[in-house]
């Protein structure tokens, strides 16, 4: 995610089996739920809250209540209980000029208990008339959850359209460290960035990371401007004065790496190797950019090398200019930045699609397992391409005072609280774990670990226990202890000498340049 800056039980040991497969450029696509023919792909629906007396009441005739939430520490009414989303289809319609937003959702979902009243997460907006297989429902709003009733109850298994019209003025969501996310109106369009809680801003939607689903997104703005979403662009027509842009995203995607970016943008493309490439840039970031993006290519080669095949069919960027933002993010394919990157910055982002967008965490509080990877890929990058050692950077890190609370807490591992989520200990604390793992268990087991966990967890999610055991597995160590004082304990380790000294190079790279990203 951008670099923004619950104590779980000990870790159980998991047995992982070993993947074995030869590495290739682009993934192998899963099947696409927008083909008729084809199976559905999410198989990573949240599971269903506790339910309340009345949802726990036998089936029956009636059904029952899925609940409004998954129950996530961080975000407990995020998702909602019951329903598995396998594909969203958003049609879109954006004027900047009266910031306006129409749209019309179709979502194909599985229930996954029978239902006779479901939920979907949205923000704001008048609604029309909302329908389920083709059928009136009725509906109720409070808060962010769109309560539908359908006509006849839904059962377990059942898959069913749901279509909701809505218009209005996207607003931004507030989160809990006053960052700002969703549809941000920008001089000239629209930066759309969603983690960890923009996406009901401007679409409909079950927003848990753990209920991946593939997209189609047609937008529509007025000619002159360019629409650039997640996935590869199928088609641009012209008419009337507008320009309608539809991107499908066929792989799995969690809803808060979902964008629908939109201004006026210089568009190159290309290929990665084998894999296409779209990178949209505001004209004002072009000239700064330009160096950076240039890599773009050679940092795909690398972390394939490192951690496995490229998840995704295309390959990307999106620079804008948007300085009420104020960070960067993974979305998935094409990395959201608010300003001209560095090359950290864009090394960072584009090795979430491995850490972060193909594996994603099961709940907010294990961010350490986007942000502790990522960081440690910046240093890994700068480690073979003659900067500082990973080592290196990890001794100058190690250095910080006790003292210095601020750079020690909290615990990657256990944030305490969605203010934290994108405290800076998560980045680089994370990725000192990560650093003093390799340091423990050499290279030739870190790195197995690094890519057994892509590989087994790809369009999947995850949790820290599963990492440490499949840790544990590759080495043959018991490294509970050593988890609990990298992720879990706070202040600075023990065992970790503090000579008072001050960190230079390795902080200040972290804090200047690039802007923050998550």
């Amino acid at each position: 995610m951008p670099i923004r800056s619950s104590v779980y039980a000990a870790c159980a040991v998991v047995v992982a089996a070993l993947v074995v497969g030869a590495a290739a450029p682009v993934a192998a696509a899963p099947p696409d739920p927008a083909d008729p023919g084809g199976p559905a792909v999410s198989g990573t629906a949240a599971p269903v809250a506790a339910a309340s007396p009345e949802a726990s009441r036998p089936g029956g005739p009636s059904g029952a209540v899925g609940a409004p939430g998954v129950g996530d520490p961080f975000f407990p009414l995020a998702g909602n209980g019951g329903i598995d989303v396998q594909d969203y289809n958003l049609k879109l319609a954006y004027d900047p000029a009266t910031d306006r937003l129409e749209g019309t959702a179709t979502l194909r979902i599985v229930a996954t208990q029978d239902l006779r009243r479901f939920d979907l997460d949205l923000r704001e907006f008048t609604l029309g008339t909302v329908t389920v297989d083709g059928v009136a429902a009725t509906f109720t709003r409070d808060g962010q959850e769109l309560q539908i009733t359908p006509r006849r109850t839904l059962r377990k298994g059942a898959s069913f359209t749901v279509v909701v019209p809505y218009s209005g003025v996207a607003k931004p969501v507030t989160d809990p460290d006053d960052s700002i996310e969703g549809f941000v109106p920008t001089g000239d369009g629209a930066f759309v960035v969603n983690e960890p809680q923009g996406s009901p801003g401007w679409y409909p939607a079950n927003d848990t990371p753990r209920d991946k689903a593939t997209y189609t997104i047609a937008m529509t703005v007025p000619a002159g401007l360019t629409a650039v979403g997640n996935g590869a662009l199928v088609s641009q027509t012209a008419a009337g004065g507008r320009t309608t842009f539809t991107w499908r995203e066929r792989f799995p995607m969690a809803p808060y790496l979902t964008t629908i970016t939109i201004g006026k943008f210089v568009v190159t493309t290309g290929r990665a190797g084998g894999i296409p490439t779209y990178v949209a840039v505001d004209p004002s970031q072009a000239a700064a950019s330009a160096p950076v993006l240039r890599k773009l290519p050679e940092m795909v080669a690398f972390l394939q090398d490192l951690y496995g095949p490229y998840p995704f069919e295309t390959v990307g960027a999106i620079v804008d200019d948007a300085p009420d933002v104020g960070y960067a993010l993974e979305t998935q394919t094409k990395p959201a930045f608010d300003r001209a990157p560095d090359d950290a910055t864009l090394l960072h982002e584009l090795s979430h699609q491995w850490y972060g967008d193909a594996v994603t965490l099961r709940q907010w509080p294990d961010i350490w397992l986007h942000e502790g990877f990522a960081t440690w890929s910046e240093w890994i990058w700068a480690e073979r391409h003659g900067g500082q050692t990973a080592a290196q950077r990890f001794a100058d890190l190690a250095a910080t005072p006790a003292s210095d609370d601020d750079f020690w807490n909290p615990p990657p591992g256990d944030p305490g609280e969605a203010a934290n989520l994108f405290a800076g200990s998560v980045y680089d604390r994370g990725a000192m774990t990560l650093q003093a793992l390799r340091e423990k268990i050499g290279d030739r087991a870190f790195f197995t670990v690094m890519r057994r966990w892509y590989a087994e967890h790809k369009y999947g999610n995850v949790s820290t226990p599963e990492f440490v055991a499949l840790a544990q597995q590759v080495s043959r160590q018991d490294l509970g202890a050593f988890f609990k004082a990298w992720l879990y304990t706070p202040g600075k380790p023990a065992f970790l000498a503090d000579d008072g000294a001050a960190v230079a190079s390795a902080r200040l790279a972290a804090s200047e340049g690039g802007g923050r990203r998550r």
